[in-house]
C-alpha cells in the first residue's frame, strides 16, 4: 500500500482551495504589479538604467538574459531600507533554493487557476528536463519536507502538464530510508512494496536537504542540493558569493546590497562581533531557513540568551541589523533602517519584507510570483531594553510548534489591490528588487559551478575550505 509520505497524483485533481491561502483566490493582482509583471526583461534593464547611470547597459541586459546552470528557480527575500540621507534602497538579506510563495500570489489570470505553479512548471522545469541527456528511465516526483498545500499544487500542476502520474513524495528527516534510495545516482521511491526509479524531481525539501539528496545525482534533480550548500540554504557560502560577484560587478556599476556580514565566526567570537556593531545586530546560524536559527540582538539580555544556546553547528554569521533611525546597527557604509508600511490609523508602522520568486530558462530569467511578510509587533522608535526585537523585526511566517510546522498567515501581506498600497513601493522598487534577485541567484549559481568539478563531481575539499565546519561536512550524503 502507499503511505502517507508517498501519493501517487493524477492529472485533472488541481483544486484551487487547497492550494492558496483562503484570501487569495479572490484577491485581485494589483494593476502595477500586473503591469511589471508583463515588462520583460529587456524593458525591465532599459528602466533600471535609465534610473541608474552609472550601471553598464551591456551588464545588466546580459545579466537578465543569462542562464543559469544550476540555480533555476529562486526567491530573494528583501528589505526595502534608507539610510540617515534619505536614500532608499532594496537588500537582499537572503536568497532562498526552493522557495514558497505561490500559494500567497494572487492570479494572473482569472482562467488559469493553477497560476503561478503553471508559470514555473511550463516556463523552466518541464524545458530544464527536456534538455537534460542521459536521464534514467523512470517517473517524475515532486519531493517536499513541508509546506503540503504548495508541493501538492506543483504535484498537482505538474501531473495535468504532463498527463502522466506524479509522486508526492515527503522526505522526513529521521526515516527517509524506508521512502527513498539512491542506486548509482538514480532516485528511486517504495511504491507498494516496489522501488520505482525517478527520472526527474521537482524539489521542495528546506531542511538540512543534503542530509538525503546527494549534491549531483543522474536524476534530474531541480534544484540540485549543490546549489544549497552553494548558498541557497547556506548563509555563510551565499555571503562569500556575493562578495566575489561583487567584485567582478564593480567595474560594470552593479553590486548585490546586503547587510553588512561577518562570516566564520566561532561562538566565543559572537560578543566581539556584536560590541563592533553597537550591541544592535543579527546573529544567524548559517544553514537553518524559514526564520529558524536567527537571532536578533538589541540588549545584553538577548545576547546572553543566545551564548546560553546548546547549538549544533561550529561557525555563525553576524550581520548589520536593520532597525529604526534611532537604533541600528554600526557598520562600515550607511546605517540603514527600515521604511517600513505606511502608517496605521494609529501611526504604527511595521516591518516587512518582500519575496521576490524567479524562475529561469534559455531566455534568461522571468519574475514568477511576489508576496510581502509583516512583524508581529510595530516598529518601537527607541528601546528601552525590554522589547521583543524578534517580535519588531522577525517576518517569517513559518513557526514551529512542539516539533511540527505551521504559519500565521494573519501576517500575510498580498500585492493585490488592498495590501500592496500599504507597503509603500512602487514600480522603481520592483524592478530594483528584481534585479537584486538575479545578480543573487547568478552568484550562488557560480558558487555552484565552482563546486562541481568538470568529471561532474562535488569538490568535497574545496567546500570544507570555503566553509570551515566539520559538523556540515559530516551531515553531506555521498
Amino acid at each position: 500500500m502507499l503511505t502517507p509520505e508517498v501519493i501517487e497524483v493524477t492529472p485533472g485533481g488541481f483544486e484551487p482551495e487547497s492550494h492558496y491561502y483562503p484570501r487569495v483566490p479572490n484577491a485581485q493582482l494589483h494593476p502595477l504589479v500586473r503591469g511589471f509583471l508583463h515588462l520583460g526583461n529587456a524593458r525591465i534593464a532599459t528602466r533600471y538604467c535609465h534610473l541608474h547611470p552609472e550601471a553598464n547597459a551591456e551588464a545588466v541586459h546580459r545579466a537578465l538574459a543569462t542562464v543559469p546552470q544550476h540555480f533555476r528557480w529562486a526567491g530573494a527575500d528583501l528589505f526595502h531600507v534608507t539610510d540617515d540621507r534619505g536614500v532608499r534602497r532594496n537588500v537582499v538579506v537572503e536568497t532562498n533554493s526552493c522557495p514558497s510563495g505561490q500559494k500567497s500570489m494572487p492570479l494572473r489570470e482569472d482562467q488559469n487557476e493553477d497560476g503561478g505553479y503553471r508559470v514555473l512548471l511550463e516556463g523552466s522545469f518541464l524545458p530544464a528536463v527536456a534538455a537534460q541527456r542521459g536521464l534514467p528511465d523512470g517517473m517524475l516526483a515532486v519531493l517536499s519536507d513541508k509546506n503540503p498545500m504548495e508541493t501538492t499544487g506543483y504535484a498537482h500542476a505538474l501531473s495535468d502538464l504532463t498527463g502522466e502520474t506524479v509522486l508526492h513524495v515527503t522526505l522526513p528527516e529521521d526515516d527517509w530510508q524506508s521512502v527513498a534510495r539512491w542506486d548509482d545516482g538514480v532516485l528511486e521511491i517504495c511504491v507498494d512494496g516496489e522501488w520505482k526509479p525517478i527520472r526527474a524531481a521537482f524539489r521542495y525539501v528546506t531542511q538540512r536537504p543534503w542530509t538525503r539528496i546527494p549534491p549531483i545525482t543522474r536524476t534530474f534533480i531541480y534544484n540540485p542540493v549543490l546549489v544549497c550548500l552553494a548558498g541557497g540554504r547556506n548563509k555563510l557560502l551565499a555571503a562569500k558569493a556575493y562578495d566575489l560577484m561583487n567584485a567582478d560587478l564593480r567595474e560594470e556599476g552593479l553590486a548585490i546590497r546586503t547587510p553588512e556580514t561577518i562570516w566564520d565566526v566561532a561562538l566565543r567570537e559572537v560578543p566581539l562581533w556584536v560590541e563592533r556593531m553597537g550591541g544592535v545586530a543579527v546573529v544567524k546560524n548559517p544553514y537553518s531557513n524559514a526564520g529558524q536559527g536567527v537571532y536578533t540582538i538589541t540588549n545584553p539580555g538577548e545576547l546572553d540568551a543566545f551564548m546560553a544556546i546548546d547549538h549544533s553547528y561550529e561557525r555563525f554569521i553576524v550581520q548589520g541589523l536593520v532597525g529604526n533611525l534611532q537604533w541600528t546597527s554600526r557598520t562600515r557604509g550607511s546605517r540603514l533602517y527600515h521604511v517600513g508600511t505606511v502608517p496605521d490609523r494609529n501611526q504604527r508602522i511595521y516591518v516587512a519584507d518582500f519575496r521576490f520568486m524567479v524562475g529561469s530558462n534559455e531566455e534568461g530569467f522571468f519574475p514568477v510570483a511576489l508576496y510581502a511578510r509583516r512583524a508581529r509587533l510595530p516598529l518601537a522608535d527607541t528601546l528601552t531594553g525590554d522589547e521583543d526585537s524578534w517580535g519588531m523585526l522577525g517576518t517569517n511566517l513559518s513557526v514551529t510548534r512542539d516539533g511540527a510546522w505551521s504559519t500565521e498567515p494573519n501576517r500575510l501581506m498580498l500585492f493585490d489591490q488592498r495590501d500592496f498600497n500599504r507597503l509603500g513601493l512602487g514600480l522603481d522598487d520592483l524592478t530594483e528588487a528584481y534585479i537584486q534577485t538575479c545578480l543573487s541567484v547568478l552568484a550562488i549559481d557560480r558558487m555552484a559551478q565552482r563546486l562541481r568539478s568538470t568529471k561532474g563531481k562535488f569538490k568535497k575539499r574545496l567546500f570544507a575550505t570555503l566553509v570551515p565546519d566539520p559538523t556540515l561536512a559530516q551531515e553531506i550524503l555521498e
